[in-house]
C-alpha cells in the first residue's frame, strides 16, 4: 500500500462516526441475513480505528505499516462475515481476535525467510518472548543469566526451554543473503555462497554406488557357490574378513602345507572370475 493511500485510509477512518451499540446489531443482521454490502462498508469503515491501533502494535517488527492494515482489514472482514448478532456482543470484541490472528499470520510469514511458529505454543513463544524478557530484566534489576531466563520464559508460557532458546537465537539474528559478500580481493568478490560447497559426492552419485555394491555382492554370493568346502573356507577367511588369516594359520587348521593353500587360493579365485565374467561379460577387463 502506497504512502498516499494508507494517509487517506486512515483520514477515512478517522472520519467514520462510532456505531451505537442497536444501529451495529442492524447493520449486523442487515449484512449476515440480506449480504447488504452498504451495512458492511458501514461496519467495516467504523472499525477501521481499531485496525490501526492494533498495526501499531506491530511496528517493532519491521514490517509496511500499510501491509499490516491491509491484512488486518481482511481480518475485520472475516470477522464481518461470522459474526452473530444474536449472541449480543460488541462487534469490536468479536473482532479483536480475528484482527490480531490476521497481522500476526502476515507477520510470521514475512518476518524472515525461514517459517516459523507453526504451532499455537510456538508463536505465542515468537510474540511474546521480547515482552517477557523486558519484564523479567526488570523486575530483577539486574540482567538475568540467560539460563535463568529461559527456564522462566519456559514456565510461562509452557514450552521447553530448547524452545526458548532457539527462537531467541532467530529473533537475535537476521536473514542473511548467500549472494552477500565476505571480502574483497582486488575486482573480485568472496560471497557466503562459495563456502557452501562441498567435496562429497552428489547425492545421485552416492545412490548408484549403493545400488551398484548391492548388486556386486549379489553376484560374489552366487559366484562362490560354485567353490567346493575347502576352497570357500580359504577364500572367505583370507579374501572376506577383516582380520585375513595367513597362509600357515590356515595350512595348520586345514592339515596341509602353506603352498599348497596358496595353490587353493589361486584356483578359486580363477573359478570365481570365470564364473563372473561368463555370466557378466561386462565384468571383462578391457583387451
Amino acid at each position: 500500500m502506497q504512502d498516499s493511500a494508507r494517509q487517506d485510509m486512515v483520514r477515512a477512518a478517522m472520519k467514520a462516526p462510532y456505531l451505537e451499540r442497536d444501529e451495529e446489531q442492524e447493520l449486523a443482521r442487515r449484512w449476515k441475513e440480506a449480504q447488504d454490502q452498504e451495512a458492511l462498508h458501514r461496519i467495516t469503515l467504523a472499525h477501521m480505528r481499531l485496525v490501526i491501533a492494533m498495526a501499531s502494535k506491530f511496528r517493532s517488527f519491521g514490517l509496511p505499516a500499510g501491509d499490516l492494515i491491509q491484512e488486518g482489514y481482511v481480518g475485520l472482514l472475516e470477522a464481518a462475515a461470522r459474526f452473530d448478532p444474536a449472541r449480543e456482543v460488541r462487534f469490536s470484541t468479536y473482532a479483536t481476535w480475528w484482527i490480531r490472528a490476521s497481522m500476526q499470520d502476515y507477520v510470521l510469514r514475512n518476518w524472515s525467510i525461514v517459517r516459523g511458529g507453526t504451532s499455537s505454543a510456538q508463536k505465542a513463544l515468537f510474540f511474546n518472548l521480547r515482552r517477557l524478557r523486558a519484564k523479567m530484566q526488570r523486575a530483577g534489576g539486574e540482567a538475568m543469566p540467560v539460563g535463568d531466563l529461559y527456564r522462566e520464559v519456559a514456565q510461562a508460557l509452557k514450552v521447553p526451554e530448547k524452545d526458548v532458546a532457539l527462537m531467541d537465537a532467530r529473533l537475535s539474528g537476521s536473514d542473511t543473503s548467500l549472494n552477500a559478500p565476505l571480502k574483497s580481493d582486488g575486482e573480485q568478490s568472496s560471497e557466503r555462497m562459495d563456502m557452501l560447497v562441498s567435496e562429497d559426492p552428489l547425492p545421485d552419485d552416492v545412490a548408484g554406488e549403493s545400488i551398484d555394491g548391492e548388486r556386486r555382492t549379489a553376484w560374489l554370493e552366487q559366484a562362490l557357490e560354485t567353490l567346493n568346502v575347502r576352497e570357500l573356507k580359504i577364500l572367505r577367511e583370507r579374501r572376506l574378513s577383516e582380520e585375513g588369516a595367513t597362509l600357515e594359520a590356515l595350512g595348520e587348521s586345514l592339515g596341509i602345507s602353506k603352498e599348497r593353500v596358496r595353490q587353493i587360493e589361486s584356483r578359486a579365485l580363477e573359478k570365481l572370475q570365470e564364473c563372473l565374467t561368463r555370466k557378466h561379460p561386462e565384468l571383462r577387463a578391457p583387451a
